[in-house]
């Protein structure tokens, strides 16, 4: 099981952190949500604990709770900035269906 991110989205990361001057690296999961069913949770996590499973790509580290990480296994995660709009994406060959806005899918 592993979780990947993209350069640009590496590179977020680490400057988040660096200025935020604290953290272990960043927590992503779903919770139930939306039209279709699970929704993305990202932020930025202070510790690890024992239910976690931590990956680590680009160095940065990458934590995922139990109950997410059959959601999220074989995901990408990538950050886009768009004009004015900037926003992590998840590339998840694991999605059967999403909601017609994008905010929530089905596995």
């Amino acid at each position: 099981m592993a979780i990947t991110l993209t350069e640009s989205a590496a590179d977020r990361v680490r400057n988040y952190l660096i200025k935020r001057g604290k953290g272990e690296g960043l927590r992503v999961g779903v919770r139930t949500s939306g039209c279709s069913g699970y929704s993305y949770v990202i932020d930025f996590a202070d510790e690890i604990t024992p239910d976690d499973h931590v990956f680590e790509d680009r160095g940065v580290k990458l934590i995922v709770n139990t109950e997410s990480l059959p959601f999220l296994d074989g995901s990408e995660l990538d950050f886009r900035k768009e004009g004015l709009n900037e926003a992590f994406r998840f590339n998840n060959p694991r999605v059967k269906d999403q909601c017609g806005c994008g905010e929530s899918f089905s596995v």
